[in-house]
């Protein structure tokens, strides 16, 4: 009986995460109420562009830092145009004699109109176990928890061994001007080994609850592209057809665009996705995954993957997202543009994608114009250090859970970091279900224990990664 029960106790033991995080986790835990309160501030501040409350949002947390007992000259609101950036450093007793860490969220949303929401989206709403509101997820969630962290982590006297820098922008959702100059301009404070992303990352609760197959997190970005596709017209009245027109001829080279499948990409990276997502699915999709793992010419895996939402994994995708064209109902449209946006597999190029465009559609009167200045990065080099710290802080809510690398379709200031040379990982703790993504949609929510979840999480990995020797 003695053997049995030591060999229970022995198991038990084996279940309880290594970093004995066994505090609570809900509204009673540590700075549960500061963070709600600065969860609460941040949301209900339209920081969309145009309404320039993100330099109210950044000046409400310079002064929450400054009140929680960080040096006045260690905390930087940087503004820029109508938008600003954050910096604020903990400052590190050097003992792990390594560069600092930053640590970047986005203080910006894509705007909401109350008309179109069910609430009103600028007013934090808790109900039937969620938080309403934009940005709640995307990225106020993140941006708050890394804030809870350094303020909680001040509070309990601890030194980092090491700098850890936040480096918060203003302009994520449209031109990342402010995240440019955190790695350009202003380079000097914001300096470091590596960057934590808190705007990527998180795992997916199953529908009917339980425990996430693994947990993601974002090491490579595609490249986001896009470009206007016009075609000119002599025009004229409506009355006397033209055999060429501008409106037609867009339309033909946009079904070209929509019929043409770009050749497939793997790199290191998306391999190992998907052949450890594979492994945990046993149904057709995780076969078709762990075959494309091991020959990725295999063009039965790639045709179910193709039609099962991973196109955006096997390469690079174009899609048309705006149209415009003619001037009047009784007249040729002298005219038509498409805008064209692509998301570019790391490695591609975009001038061979932008040629490959111009092949697709086989016009040369087709005009093709870049909008914006695209950032090309390739994947950040998975690191032993930030998965094992990674792995502490999921290990509080499920232990054991599996880390794999992904690469994002859609863009984050994780790009920037990449491009300057930093390497950049997704890391936030974000847990929720399928059916709750609703960043950059109506009525954003996220789940209030996902809340308070990425507040350990991110207590948990910040300590995991930089604590000083002992």
């Amino acid at each position: 009986m003695i053997a049995t029960k030591l060999k229970v106790l022995t198991i038990i033991g084996l279940l309880i995460p290594t970093n004995a995080f066994s505090q609570v986790v809900d509204e009673n835990m540590p700075f549960g109420d500061k963070a709600l309160e600065i969860y609460t501030t941040a949301v209900e501040l339209r920081t969309a562009k145009g309404h320039k409350q993100v330099p109210v949002l950044a000046e409400y947390l310079a002064s929450e830092f400054k009140k929680g007992g960080f040096d006045d000259k260690d905390i930087h609101v940087l503004p820029m145009a109508d938008t600003a950036a954050l910096v604020v450093k903990y400052k590190g007793d050097g003992s792990l004699n390594k560069k600092p860490i930053s640590i970047s969220a986005h203080m910006d949303v894509v705007d909401a109109f109350r008309s179109d929401w069910s609430r009103d989206p600028f007013k934090l709403i808790k109900e039937n176990g969620y938080f309403f509101g934009r940005g709640t997820g995307d990225d106020k969630l993140g941006m708050t928890a890394v804030v809870i962290a350094f303020l909680r982590l001040k509070s309990e006297g601890w030194v980092p061994g090491r700098d850890l820098i936040i480096a918060f922008s203003g302009d994520e959702e449209t031109g990342m001007v402010t995240t440019q100059a955190l790695v350009n301009e202003y380079r000097y404070l914001t300096d470091s080994e590596f960057v934590l992303n808190a705007d990527s990352g998180g795992a997916r609760i199953p529908e009917d609850g339980g425990r996430p197959s693994s947990f993601s997190m974002q090491a490579a970005e595609k490249t986001y592209v896009t470009w206007e596709m016009t075609i000119r017209n002599p025009g004229g009245h409506s009355s006397r057809p033209r055999k060429d027109n501008a409106i037609y001829d867009l339309a033909d080279g946009l079904t070209a665009i929509q019929n043409y499948k770009f050749p497939i990409n793997h790199n290191e990276l998306t391999l190992k996705y998907f052949r450890s997502t594979g492994n945990k699915r046993k149904d057709n999709v995780g076969k078709a995954m762990r075959d494309f793992a091991n020959n990725p010419k295999n063009q039965n895996a790639i045709s179910v993957l193709y039609s099962n939402g991973y196109a955006g994994t096997l390469g690079t995708t174009c899609v048309a997202t705006m149209l415009r064209g003619g001037h009047a109902e009784n007249a040729l449209s002298q005219s038509a543009t498409a805008t064209i946006n692509c998301r570019i597999f790391p490695g591609t190029g975009i001038q061979n994608t932008l040629t490959q465009l111009k092949n697709v559609v086989n016009n040369s009167q087709i005009e093709f114009l870049m909008l914006g200045i695209p950032t090309e990065t390739d994947p950040s080099p998975l690191r032993d250090d930030v998965i094992a710290a990674l792995q502490e802080a999921v290990d509080i809510k499920y232990p054991g859970l599996e880390i794999i690398p992904g690469m994002s379709s859609g863009g984050t200031d994780g790009m920037h970091f990449r491009a300057a040379g930093i390497p950049s990982y997704g890391v936030n703790g974000g847990y929720g279900k399928a059916s709750d993504s609703f960043a950059h949609g109506l009525n954003e929510r996220i789940l209030v224990q996902s809340f308070y979840d990425n507040l350990a999480h991110w207590y948990v990995l910040l300590k995991a990664i930089a604590s000083p020797k002992s």
